[in-house]
């Protein structure tokens, strides 16, 4: 069981991420549309009939991938969850992906894209991963993404060695001309942990949970993940 939070982690987690993505929601929703291919292979794989949840799902925009499943979403921000239920028929609601209101073991799948990275503390991390986890039914699967520290070639140039922990800036523009953006614009920092190699993989066993499958996609380290009671038992020896 994860302890518990350490005064003020909520709170700063409220403020670095919660009330910047409330105050974002629009223009980030307007630069998320396309779906990451292996989100979407995931997706497009599942069995038709399948019933699982997107856990931070943002505006959405994976809820159309797969026109066979369905759907519980669900995001911390109100005003993306605003957004993401307009993706009919599937079904959107406000969370916290540490007090998911789905019961246990029921349902097929579940994904959460970049999600866990936003909490400010090993064992709240590794507390989501769990809540993620214990919605499985019997054989479910988990998707999971967070940002790598690995970044050495993209425009972010993280790399192993770099602190973990992070504030990024997210820039809105105020105007349509570049006078007026540069005059108008506002800077929101959001809080990050920037995962090492091999550590998503340690949070998913230290949530109870089994790796299947793990890579490295679009600056991010994803793993497929199964509570770990559902592998199979070690034959008995006579």
């Amino acid at each position: 069981m994860a302890s518990d939070p350490a005064p003020g982690e909520e709170s700063y987690e409220e403020k670095h991420v919660h009330e910047v993505y409330q105050q974002i929601a629009q223009h980030f929703s307007s630069t998320r549309y396309k779906p990451w291919p292996i989100v979407e292979q995931f997706l497009k794989g599942l069995q038709p009939g399948s019933v699982g949840l997107d856990v931070g799902c943002g505006n959405g925009k994976y809820l159309p991938v797969n026109r066979d499943v369905f759907i519980v979403a669900s995001d911390r921000s109100e005003n993306l969850a605003r957004i993401a239920v307009k993706h009919q028929p599937h079904s959107t609601i406000m969370a916290d992906i540490l007090n998911l209101p789905h019961p246990s073991a029921s349902f097929d799948f579940a994904i959460s894209i970049a999600v866990v990275h936003h909490l400010s503390s090993p064992d709240r991390r590794v507390e989501a991963i769990k809540e993620i986890l214990r919605t499985l039914n019997q054989g479910g699967k988990a998707l999971i993404y967070a940002w790598a520290l690995e970044q050495k070639t993209s425009r972010r140039g993280w790399d192993k060695g770099d602190q973990q922990d992070i504030m990024v800036p997210w820039v809105m523009g105020g105007g349509n001309s570049p006078a007026q953006s540069k005059d108008m614009s506002k800077t929101f920092h959001r809080y990050y942990h920037l995962y090492a190699s091999q550590e998503l993989e340690r949070d998913i066993v230290c949530a109870g949970g089994h790796v299947l499958e793990s890579g490295y996609e679009k600056d991010n380290w994803w793993a497929i993940a199964t509570r770990a009671e559902t592998t199979a038992p070690s034959p008995a020896i006579n």
